[in-house]
């Protein structure tokens, strides 16, 4: 009977060591998956282009200030910040949102997110400037998404225009332009004149040199933002990839290798360093180095901000900001 029971724990042991990543699992609903989700539907409907997890610098604060998502069109740059609220949300008197989670007799207060997101939109309008980039007036716009279809808001009536919930997200489809809600017609199709093609692709290049925060990609469309700290492991694994540095790389992507037993024993990690030069840069050339699959990721989550271990088995692929 003993050898059966001791035997089930090592394979189960063995089991959620190759298979079952409590990070991974965690944030399976984070705020960041809910980020690019929305980045993702927003792109393919619109053809523009999204930047997210800007960190745009504050001049009041002296600290960066996170700015979610960050859409750029012909006609508009719209700022948006994306809440994954879940739950029963309200308005009350005194302008802070509330949502109560009545399965978990559960209820937290929000300062009111539209306040907080047309700061983002000043704070961001200000850089530009410094950078040289002047927006036409009423060019910026600013929305907060509600992308969670567990949240009801009550009453709907009280949530400003600003406000866009699940159910007006998914009228969206792409190559249906024609039947845009009425929030995206007077975002997208106001029939402001369509700024020069050069300010735009100058407004592109500021906002894609702008600090950001790190991204790590992991399996199952899920994602991290937060700031990569190390690798932890063998110590000839850890030598291996002692370049992997932001100051030297800006991306680096994760393939299997080998089988053995019940997962791959080895990854294929693949990088390419960085190119400051702003003329004449050639196509990245992919560098490799193979480690052991039970190698580690130490990151700082950006919200809520605590330190984790990714396996890099679990991980698609990391984006270093510069």
């Amino acid at each position: 009977m003993w050898p059966a029971i001791i035997g089930g724990l090592i394979i189960y042991k063995l089991f959620k060591f190759f298979f079952y990543d409590d990070d991974v699992l965690d944030i399976e609903s984070s705020d960041s998956t809910a980020l690019f989700a929305v980045a993702d539907r927003l792109e393919k409907v619109y053809g523009g282009k999204v930047f997210a997890g800007l960190r745009i610098p504050d001049a009041d604060s002296a600290s960066p200030q996170t700015i979610d998502l960050v859409l750029v069109t012909k006609r508009e740059l719209l700022v948006m910040s994306v809440k994954n609220f879940s739950g029963i949300l309200t308005v009350h008197g005194d302008g802070s949102w509330v949502c109560e989670k009545p399965g978990k007799h559960k209820v937290e207060r929000y300062t009111d997110p539209v306040e907080e997101v047309r700061k983002q939109a000043s704070i961001l309008e200000s850089y530009l400037e410094q950078r040289g980039v002047v927006l036409p007036k009423g060019y910026l716009t600013c929305k907060v998404i509600l992308p969670n279809p567990k949240l009801c808001t009550f009453p709907a009536s009280d949530f400003p225009s600003e406000v866009i919930t699940h159910e007006q997200l998914v009228q969206l489809k792409p190559g249906t332009k024609s039947v845009l809600s009425s929030w995206v017609k007077s975002a997208f199709l106001c029939g402001k004149k369509d700024t020069q093609e050069s300010s735009d692709q100058n407004l592109e290049f500021v906002l894609s040199t702008a600090p950001i925060w790190d991204r790590l990609e992991l399996k199952g469309n899920r994602y991290v933002l937060g700031e990569f700290l190390e690798f932890k492991g063998k110590e000839d694994d850890i030598d291996s990839l002692r370049k992997i540095k932001r100051s030297k790389v800006g991306h680096m992507i994760i393939q299997k290798t080998s089988m053995f037993g019940l997962a791959p024993s080895t990854l294929q990690v693949l990088y390419t360093l960085r190119d400051y030069r702003t003329e004449g840069a050639s196509s990245p050339e992919w560098m490799e180095v193979t480690v052991r699959s039970h190698t580690e990721i130490i990151f700082q989550v950006e919200n809520p901000s605590k330190i984790k271990k990714f396996k890099l088995s679990s991980v698609c692929s990391m984006h270093l900001s510069a």
